[in-house]
């Protein structure tokens, strides 16, 4: 890598520059560039708009018999971007700036023409004070008039700055101030007053619902057809729950509710007799045992409660 940097050249003992030959290249010659549109310009062609600054492959040569303080002037081919048209402009060193030539017309340049158009002016005016010594005089009466009336506008706008500098800002803001106080104030005054009416309303609007409701109240209702006021008393007073008890039992078991089939249900039990009452009831002469109708008594005692609590739960 360090040979790429070389700066000095070998050249033989035997060299001779006079003998490389030397090509003939014509003075016209055109080279492909990379440059971007100098100014803003409108293809006659089509109408496409082409901007400051937009990128070309573009054609330069030198243009032939035209120089300006030794300087060369240059000219360039573009093509439209759109319908491909030739666009030529050419380089202005008298002014720093591009002419167009041809292809395209340039847009924005009102300032340009006015700078040119003062430009004229004042050489006009030159070539007319060195032929005319009246004309000089004239431009300076003119001249001074107009000084006279710019330092008469000058001293009124510092006349007008001193009157400005004269007011209290202070004063003007504390009393801007004061005032928003005051609209504030009003505001919130207004705001109270329109929720004491919303409320007053809301209120009325509550009293006449509530009346109306007492009146409701107060009017007799209507007693239903075919009820009695005894009829509540006929209502079986069991609970729901009870009855479907009730009735679960009877389907399973079946309904006791009267003496005859409860003492149905009982069977007498035989009670041994004591071998001494009998050996004395023999000796009497009593061969019959007699039943035990206090056992029997007692037990259909029993049964008669227990039906008559079916009863009352029935």
């Amino acid at each position: 890598m360090s040979e790429r940097k070389v700066l000095n050249k070998y050249y033989p003992p035997d060299f001779d520059p006079a003998k490389i030959p030397k090509l003939k290249l014509p003075k016209d010659r055109q080279y492909v560039v990379r440059l971007m549109a100098p100014f803003n310009m409108r293809c006659k062609t089509c109408g496409e708009y082409i901007y400051k600054g937009k990128k070309f492959n573009a054609r330069k040569e030198t243009v032939q018999n035209e120089v300006y303080l030794g300087l060369p002037i240059f000219r360039f081919y573009i093509k439209c971007t759109r319908c491909l048209a030739e666009i030529t402009f050419k380089t202005d060193p008298e002014n720093t700036d591009y002419t167009m030539e041809h292809g395209a017309t340039r847009n924005f340049q009102a300032e340009k023409l006015l700078e040119e158009e003062e430009k004229r002016l004042q050489k006009e005016r030159e070539e007319e004070e060195l032929n005319n010594p009246m004309k000089v005089l004239e431009n300076r009466t003119k001249d001074s008039k107009l000084e006279m009336e710019v330092l008469e506008n000058l001293q009124e706008l510092k006349e007008l700055n001193q009157r400005q500098a004269n007011v209290d800002f202070e004063a003007m803001l504390k009393q801007y101030k004061e005032y928003e106080e005051e609209q504030r104030r009003r505001e919130q005054e207004e705001d109270e007053q329109e929720m004491k009416s919303m409320l007053e309303q809301a209120q009325n609007r509550r009293l006449l619902v509530d009346s109306d409701s007492d009146e409701e109240a107060a009017k007799p209702r209507p007693k239903p057809a075919g009820t009695n006021p005894t009829d509540i008393l006929q209502e079986d007073p069991q609970p729901q729950s009870k009855k479907l008890r009730t009735e679960s039992w009877e389907r399973s078991v079946g309904k006791l509710n009267s003496k005859a089939q409860l003492a149905g249900l009982v069977a007498l039990r035989k009670q041994k007799v004591d071998p001494a009452l009998e050996n004395g009831m023999k000796s009497q002469g009593t061969g019959s045992i007699p039943t035990p109708t206090s056992t029997s008594t007692s037990s259909l005692s029993l049964l008669g409660a227990y039906s008559d609590s079916e009863d009352s739960e029935d």
